[in-house]
Parts: C-alpha cells; structure tokens; sequence
C-alpha cells in the first residue's frame, strides 16, 4: 500500500466516547470538500483488461454505502481509496481513485457512512432510493426484514462472525466468565433492541424479567451501576471503557454474541437484486478485490485507520473514534476470529449456505414477533434471494 498523507491526529474525550447511538447529532459542517495534499506519487494504472482494471465493466464512480460511522470495522472499504481522495464535509463522503492492491483501477470510489449522517436510513432503502450506490452493508437479518420491498443480494462477507457482545462487570459478577455466568444472579441485560435478549431468552439463559431495552449508547448507567449486562462491540468498548472513560479505567468482561447463537453475518457486502445481471462484469472483478482488501487491510491497516480517523475529525456529527480504538479493532478482528476463512470452505468472504439457511430459520421467528416482518412476507422468502457465492475467487484465502 503506497504511504498516505500526515494525518491530524487527536484523543476521544474520556466520558463520551461511547457515542455508539450517535445522540449528538449537531453538525458543523462546510459545504466544501477538503482535498488532501498530494504529496505521494500515484498508483500504476492496471493493465487494460486486468483483473484489477475496472474501467470497462464498472461505473465510473463505484458507490460505496456503510451503515454507520467510519471505523475500522469498515476498513476494507476505506482501504480502496487512493491518496487523490477529497471529503465532502456537506454530504459527508471520501471519493478517490479505486486502489486495489497497489493498482489504479480505472475508476474511482466513493465511501459513504451511515447512521446519523442519513437519518439512520437502512442500508437497503438507502441504495433503493440511491440506485448510484453499486455495494451496501447489510446485516443478514436486516436483509430479511428488506426482503420484500427492498431486496437485497449479499456478495461477500467481510467480517466473519459478529463482532457484537455482552460485557459486564467481572467484580460485580464473581469472576463471570460467560454470558450464562453474568446472568445467573437475575442481572438486568440492557441492549437497544428485543432480538438480542429474546435469542437469549429462547435458549434458556435469561428470564424475561432480565431483559431491559433501554439502552443510549452511553457509559453513564454502567458506570453508575456495574450490576448490569450491557451490549457492546469487542472490537471497542473492552478498549474504551478500559482506556478512555476514565470513571471505569479498568477491564470489562465479555462474551461474543455469535458464540451463543447470533450467527448473522455482519455487514457482508451486498447490492440490489436488480443490479446482479446489470452489473455482472463489474462484480466479478469488484468482489474478488474486495475480499483481498480485508485481507491486506488486516495486515497493513495503518494508513487506512488514519483515514478514518481524519474522516471522523472532519465530519464532527457527535461521533468519536481514536487511533487507539481503530488499532485494538484490527487486534481483536483477527485474533477473537471475527475475520476469518469460511469453515466449510476455506475460502475468504465465501457464504456457508447451511449456514443462511439456519440464520433464516432461527431469526425469522423473532423478526415476526418484533413485528419486523409480517408471517406472510417470512413464508415468500428465499435463502438463495439473500446471498450469492457466484463472484467470490475461491483462491483467496487469509492462510
């Protein structure tokens, strides 16, 4: 990867760094892009017909949509943007040449992130109403729930197994080790929505009394009262409230959710079912380079995460991100195996179709019950409608 720009550097203020819901929403915003200084030489141009030139299969402009802030769990997307790259402050986007290891790819790429910065929009409405957005990510049960007005195919994966957790209070939990653990005393489990706490119910764990959907996105009621479960990433607040929040300052207990059945894939890259025959040619190429620049991120994420955390600086929505943060999401990524081959298959960014088809079988039910989707649109769809491995490189592997 070619050396990127100095970047602005800058530390997440201790108490607020848990923006996760993203509450503070002001924007100071300029209506110009901010072009970087180009001080690095430009990448070499693919050669024509390539399987890294894009210039004749792709659109000019590759439309990149995320569905939240920038953050190194988005790093594959962000790694693809050349040191050409502007951000609009207005629309709050990064657009450069498309650079696919260490090759111009003809074209360039635009990045967009999500959350507050369009309204908390799905993704999948989002690239419906924005047919210019070619790649999405889309969580496997927000694409049940799109499925039948805003269908959805999903590409490849990039983080394997969800990142998501619940963590706890080791002091307050005598050691607890599991989620089964922490909860054991009746400790309420606060999280945002009822998918989470009713999957645990379900299986037994918890008991309804223990599930409280009250949760901000904030550390102040974990701090003030460590008795609770709370929900969180493990590539960040294990981090955060041990690093940067400093009315906690110590560590925090966790378990994975994907280890006790929230076995969704996280934010795999998707487009619009139309857009599978339009785009074709574009995605045989695109999705082999997308599954090696989470590969090549993960190994080099350096200039990328400065990236973003320019990116984070120059929007100012409310949201936080630190270096440190970005550094400790690749850590855990690799080393808890968020981001790994396929089992089945070996093969990296490749769907396990027995897989899907117990993520559909076990997620509807509750996506019924939270009135996500109605009975009648669960019984028309199709597993084979949400996914497709028929552009993935099978000689692309994280060994």
């Amino acid at each position: 990867m070619t050396p990127r720009n100095p970047r602005m550097r800058r530390s997440v203020a201790a108490g607020i760094a848990l923006s996760v819901a993203a509450l503070g929403l002001a924007a100071c915003a300029s209506d110009e892009a901010e072009p970087a200084a180009d001080t690095t030489p430009a990448a070499p141009t693919a050669e024509a017909g390539s399987a890294l030139d894009l210039s004749d299969v792709c659109p000019a402009t590759v439309v990149m949509q995320q569905d939240w802030q920038p953050e190194a769990e988005h790093g594959a997307m962000y790694a693809l943007v050349g040191d050409d790259y502007t951000i609009d402050n207005d629309i709050k986007s990064v657009t450069g040449s498309l650079v696919a290891q260490g090759v111009d790819t003809g074209v360039d790429v635009e990045v967009r992130p999500g959350g507050p910065n369009v309204n908390f929009q799905p993704v999948p409405a989002l690239m419906y109403l924005d047919e210019d957005i070619l790649i999405g990510a889309v969580n496997t049960d927000a694409a049940i729930v799109a499925a039948a007005d805003q269908p959805t195919v999903a590409v490849t994966s990039q983080m394997t197994w969800s990142p998501q957790i619940l963590m706890w209070d080791p002091e307050s939990h005598d050691g607890a080790t599991t989620i089964a653990e922490a909860t054991a005393d009746g400790a309420p489990v606060v999280t945002s929505g009822d998918v989470i706490p009713n999957m645990l119910l379900a299986q037994g764990i918890i008991d309804s009394s223990q599930i409280d959907l009250s949760y901000e996105g904030t550390a102040q009621r974990f701090v003030s009262d460590p008795s609770i479960l709370q929900q969180g990433f493990a590539t960040a607040e294990p981090y955060i409230y041990e690093n940067e929040i400093s009315e906690w300052g110590k560590p925090v207990g966790f378990q994975l959710l994907s280890e006790v059945g929230y076995t969704i894939y996280p934010e795999p890259l998707a487009v619009r079912a139309d857009a599978i025959e339009e785009y074709g040619d574009c995605l045989a190429k695109l999705v082999p380079i997308m599954q090696q620049s989470q590969i090549d991120y993960l190994a080099d994420p350096a200039d990328t995460n400065a990236l973003i955390v320019e990116l984070v600086d120059t929007y100012q929505t409310g949201w936080t991100y630190s270096e440190g943060v970005a550094d400790f999401s690749v850590e855990q990524q690799v080393a808890l195996g968020i981001v790994q081959n396929d089992e089945a298959s070996g093969v990296f960014g490749q769907f396990d179709p027995e897989r899907m088809e117990s993520i559909l079988k076990e997620f509807v039910p509750f996506l019924i019950e939270s009135g996500s989707i109605s009975a009648a649109d669960a019984e028309e769809i199709s597993i084979d409608d949400l996914y497709t491995n028929e552009f993935i490189d099978t000689s692309i592997s994280m060994d």
